[in-house]
């Protein structure tokens, strides 16, 4: 199959990227959640303020010639300078094939810091809501939402056994969930405050314009979304 036009571009553009422009981090630790497909990589990123972390952020990383990908840091330590990321790797892709050959002491090279424009609210309840691929960004919003006890939410996950690993590991009180019709159900019967509740959306973008329609159907209206591709 022809490489598509819209590909030709992308490769080009990032042919262009000169090495001037990469900055350099590196691997401490790379733990693998058997028997799930997630990756979890410690990092330490010399080069990065991360004090002036108030939005949840997004890294753009050199995954492969010509590719780049976005991945949220979560449990960002600034006196450091490190940070965790989460990456799916069900599916084959130059991200999550870069994730799986990723060992401690490697470098990694990353093109650009940024923010998702979501910030928690600085009142309300934070509720997060999103799926495997998102869960660093759910982390990392539970991270900035202060006091703690301000967030709640619920991801859907493979498994049971990856979400205990969550409550584990990071002591999270985002409710495990399995498909989204008991996210469906969970949401209704949590009785969220219309007026005093900011959620936000993040994952596969259909699943994000399904809980849209579903919160809104609830009564709510202090939403907030950012849907990945699948």
């Amino acid at each position: 199959m022809e490489t598509s036009i819209l590909q030709q571009i992308k490769n080009k553009a990032g042919r262009l990227i000169g090495p001037q422009l990469l900055h350099t981090g590196r691997v401490l630790e790379v733990r693998v959640w058997k028997p799930a497909t997630i990756i979890e990589i410690d990092l330490h990123l010399p080069l990065v303020d991360m004090r002036q972390w108030t939005e949840v952020p997004y890294i753009k990383f050199r995954v492969g010639d010509s590719c780049y990908r976005d991945y949220t840091p979560f449990g960002w330590d600034a006196e450091t300078a490190t940070c965790s990321i989460l990456i799916d790797a069900a599916h084959e892709g130059c991200g999550s094939n870069w994730a799986k050959q990723l060992h401690a002491g490697d470098a990694v090279q990353y093109i650009k810091i940024g923010d998702t424009r979501q910030a928690p609210h600085p009142t309300n309840l934070v509720v997060g809501l999103g799926d495997a691929s998102s869960l660093g960004h759910l982390l990392a919003l539970q991270q900035l939402t202060l006091p703690r006890i301000r967030f709640d939410g619920a991801v859907l996950l493979g498994s049971q056994h990856v979400g205990q690993l969550v409550k584990d590991y990071f002591r999270s009180p985002l409710s495990i969930l399995t498909s989204p019709y008991e996210l469906a159900d969970w949401l209704a019967e949590q009785g969220y405050c219309t007026a005093h509740t900011s959620f936000y959306l993040t994952g596969n973008r259909q699943l994000v314009v399904e809980l849209r329609a579903l919160l809104r159907n609830l009564g709510h209206s202090n939403i907030q979304t950012k849907g990945f591709w699948s």
